[in-house]
């Protein structure tokens, strides 16, 4: 058991959130206001708190289980799980006064005071749940058009809780945000391509493995083959297009929110730049990048460079 796992199993609340650390993405830096962080640390617990249900990463113990009302025999049945999480939710919006009460789960309690200040409606968060189900009944995509589905589930929900957290929405944003979302969605996949594989999933469209000549067993050697790496250049090319498209949301913002939007962005590409500095070989484990790659990327974005 890892030390955030023994966190996790005594405190699943701050077990949760102390993962914010190792996203590719500043989740609620510091130069934010107060308001704001606390607000979007409540939206980064629930996000958070579902992927874990969603990849069986949940601390042992059952204490994640417990609070959701599920019995701990049955805490391995993610869609149990995410269905009494999803019953969580609705609590949240309900509020004290609904006919069960307020959340059960100290994440979805701590959500309730932002849902409020925020005026947040529920299809955001009900994406993210339905895109954890998805995971479960769906372990491979056809296509990039149906990889683009999954992300508007399991990705955009994220960033447009940030604009409305920000109160910044606009169609025009939205949209840009979609685009950037998306991204860092297929960033990730292809960063964890072994980790996917070996929770039997796979997030690189058949087509394009079928054009690359790359068979799953490819996916399970310890290096990859350049039928392999050729094929993580074409996704990740893809991916840099859809963050240089989705770039100029942060230029249609200021101030602090400016900062945080250009983190999202350079993140994705810092992560892009470790993925290419590998030689594209994504089996051995995630490339990472630096802080100073990430700050470099940062100021490129800020200044509209690139």
């Amino acid at each position: 058991m890892t030390a955030t796992d023994t966190a996790q199993a005594v405190d699943p609340e701050r077990g949760t959130l102390a993962k914010a650390a190792d996203e590719n993405f500043p989740v609620a830096p510091f130069f934010l206001p107060r308001a704001w962080r606390t607000d979007l640390m409540a939206v980064y617990g629930f996000a958070r708190l579902v992927d874990d249900i969603g990849d069986g990463d949940l601390a042992p113990g059952g204490a994640d289980a417990r609070l959701l009302g599920v019995p701990e025999d049955r805490a391995d049945d993610r869609l149990l799980m995410l269905d009494a999480f999803e019953e969580d939710l609705r609590r949240v919006f309900e509020g004290a006064d609904g006919s069960d009460g307020p959340p059960r789960h100290p994440l979805l309690l701590r959500l309730v005071p932002t849902v409020r200040r925020r005026a947040l409606t529920p299809e955001p968060f009900l994406g993210l749940i339905a895109a954890n189900r998805q995971d479960q009944l769906v372990a491979r995509y056809e296509t990039y058009d149906d990889l683009l589905a999954y992300c508007e589930l399991s990705a955009n929900p994220v960033g447009r809780l940030v604009l409305a957290v920000t109160g910044t929405s606009t169609p025009e944003r939205i949209r840009r945000s979609d685009e950037i979302c998306t991204a860092l969605q297929i960033v990730e996949h292809l960063q964890d391509v072994a980790e996917d594989l070996g929770r039997d999933r796979i997030y690189l469209p058949a087509e394009d493995m079928k054009r690359f000549h790359v068979q799953e067993t490819d996916l399970a050697a310890p290096t990859a083959n350049a039928s392999v790496r050729a094929l993580i250049a074409y996704e990740a090319a893809r991916a840099r297009d859809l963050l240089n498209e989705g770039a100029p949301l942060v230029g249609s913002v200021h101030g602090r929110l400016r900062l945080l939007l250009a983190g999202f962005v350079a993140g994705g590409r810092a992560a892009l730049r470790a993925i290419a500095a590998a030689d594209h070989d994504v089996l051995p484990g995630p490339p990472k990048s630096g802080k100073v790659h990430l700050l470099r990327e940062a100021g490129v974005v800020l200044r509209g460079e690139g």
